[in-house]
């Protein structure tokens, strides 16, 4: 019984979808680690980090789906979710968010027992309660997408206090980043909340697209990826260690983004998987593994 409900769990909260932080939280890290410390500890470290990103989206995607379940089941698009299908009782998305949450905080813990770092166990609770919020923002603001967006701009921040805090305060080009993943994936969420803009009409949720409309919310998002290429590349600037390779980053990042709108321009909502999932999956791998690349040149 508890591997099936695991299945279905795994298969909901679509696991696939940490690409969209996880290369931006590896970057945050190698830019922060300090390259005296041995390669085996920053191994430890980052094995603790990718860790801790799959804990803690568990919790957020878990919240999510028992906070929507009643919406999610009367949504033709949703309503085979399994939490709002009934497939997995709520009882059991419960305990395994519940569960993920106490694995985060147990895992940034060990930071602090093993090396004598303490931030991320004081900082865990107040970062398991910002994921969770998001789920509750589209009912009162149609600012949602950004919270979305911060809430996984925490990644690369959150990676570097763990390898080392000290790096932030002469690592700006974090801070850049996290400004990029900000309003790139709020961008994108506009785009993806294009699927529901009748429902979420219909049942008086706020999303961009359901106050302003499709054409303005399209345009918005370009406005927010144009921000996205621009802080991207004003990360490139702020650090010594990115150099030509990172350009390239930031140029093909510049092109994707563009040929997503292109996709959405030319195909509407057909192309909605496209421009959602594929392009925007290769944006977070190119920018985290040409910056890792770039970092340790």
């Amino acid at each position: 019984m508890i591997p099936g409900s695991l299945q279905l769990a795994a298969r909901d909260i679509k696991l696939s979808h940490s690409i969209f932080a996880l290369p931006f939280a590896l970057l945050g890290a190698f830019l922060a680690r300090d390259p005296a410390e041995p390669w085996t500890t920053s191994a430890i470290k980052l094995a603790l980090i990718v860790s801790c990103m799959v804990a803690a989206r568990t919790w957020a995607m878990l919240v999510n789906r028992l906070a929507d379940a009643t919406l999610d089941a009367a949504n033709p698009r949703t309503a085979r979710r399994a939490v709002a299908s009934g497939a997995l009782p709520r009882r059991s998305a419960l305990a395994f968010a519940l569960l993920s949450a106490a694995a985060f905080v147990a895992l940034t813990l060990v930071f602090g027992f093993a090396f004598a770092n303490w931030w991320p166990a004081i900082l865990s609770v107040p970062v398991l309660a910002w994921l969770a919020f998001y789920s509750f923002a589209k009912r009162f603001t149609a600012l949602c997408h950004l919270l979305l967006g911060s809430a996984l701009a925490i990644s690369p921040i959150a990676a570097a206090l763990a390898i080392n805090p000290h790096a932030l305060a002469s690592t700006p080009a974090i801070f850049w980043l996290a400004a990029m993943v900000t309003v790139w994936v709020a961008g994108f969420d506009i785009i993806y909340a294009l699927q529901d803009v009748e429902y979420d009409q219909s049942v008086a949720l706020f999303s961009i697209p359901s106050r302003l409309g499709v054409p303005a919310a399209l345009w918005l998002s370009r406005l927010l990826h144009v921000a996205a290429a621009v802080f991207l590349a004003l990360a490139w600037r702020a650090d010594p260690r990115f150099a030509t390779i990172f350009l390239a980053a930031v140029i093909l990042v510049a092109a994707l983004l563009i040929a997503e709108h292109l996709i959405l321009a030319r195909r509407g909502r057909a192309g909605l998987h496209m421009a959602f999932f594929t392009v925007n999956g290769i944006v977070s791998c190119v920018v985290g593994g040409l910056g890792v690349i770039d970092v340790l040149w």
